[in-house]
């Protein structure tokens, strides 16, 4: 998992309730063609937690297809049971994704034990290397710095993705370990990128491909006023991409773009309301990403 740079965690379409996969090829084509580094198929941004297994494997499997090895694809295959896990991450290794993203168990709440054990049985059953997510507003705990220290020793657990909300942490984790880091925070990228990320697995960047894979790649070469420039014009988008629950403000925004046809989540989740509509659209014309 030689990763370094900006991974898209895409949005997944829904038309008529059901996944799109021609709207899916056009936003893999959209990522490729303006430079990002990776693409992650199923992560939290994708709706995993209100598909089938086996919605959840065609996507991963068109993801695959329409990249066709211009870059990386990560699939998402955790759940909150350990066993679940292990035999959905075998089963999606056969659409052939390059490595697997895998969540922090989320209701159950495991010490850091039970932690260290759940990511180690899943690295043991996967023949992909493994980026785990810690990810506390979406799973109620956050893990510790010496919890992924302990992790980092596992030949097979390659990355993290850290959505914490924190600068601090990309030291602390550097200082424990020599893990792959990548930050889950698009507001926090840069100054994460500045301080010793690897990269990030963005939101963002799948309204905005080239100005986020630039600033990522600006602020990984040290090119600090470069980077900044890019990073103020985007932090209205950062912002209205998460005025409501994600991924309702990106779905409207692709739908904005003309990529996806269907704004619409996935219930519980709704489509957003008209301030957040706004928002977006104030944000992507000042972003450069519409006129």
């Amino acid at each position: 998992m030689n990763l370094r740079g900006t991974v898209t965690a895409l949005a997944t379409p829904f038309t008529g309730g059901v996944p799109d996969t021609g709207a899916l090829r056009r936003l893999v084509a959209f990522q490729i063609e303006n430079g990002v580094e990776g693409l992650l198929a199923c992560g939290c941004t994708g709706e995993p937690a209100t598909m089938s297994e086996a919605e959840r494997l065609m996507v991963m499997e068109t993801v695959v297809d329409q990249a066709a090895g211009a870059v990386p694809v990560l699939g998402g295959t955790g759940t909150n049971c350990t066993e679940s896990t292990t035999r959905f991450t075998r089963d999606a290794v056969k659409t052939g994704i390059d490595g697997v993203l895998v969540i922090t168990p989320y209701y159950n709440k495991p010490t850091p034990a039970g932690q260290i054990a759940h990511f180690q049985a899943v690295a043991d059953a996967s023949t992909l290397p493994v980026m785990i997510y810690n990810v506390p507003g979406r799973t109620g705990t956050c893990m510790t710095v010496e919890t992924i220290a302990a992790l980092a020793g596992h030949g097979n657990i390659k990355a993290l993705k850290d959505a914490a909300g924190s600068i601090e942490r990309i030291t602390e984790i550097r200082r424990a370990c020599s893990i792959g880091l990548f930050s889950g925070d698009d507001h926090l990228a840069l100054p994460q990128a500045f301080m010793g990320s690897d990269g990030v697995v963005s939101v963002t960047s799948n309204v905005a491909p080239a100005a986020m894979s630039e600033m990522i790649r600006q602020g990984l070469a040290g090119n600090v006023e470069v980077a900044r420039r890019i990073h103020e014009r985007l932090f209205p988008l950062f912002r209205a991409l998460f005025t409501e629950t994600s991924p309702g403000p990106v779905k409207m925004a692709l739908n904005i773009l003309g990529i996806f046809p269907d704004p619409a989540p996935r219930l519980p989740l709704v489509s957003v309301g008209q301030p957040c509509i706004e928002a977006l659209l104030s944000a992507m014309k000042g972003a450069g990403v519409l006129e």
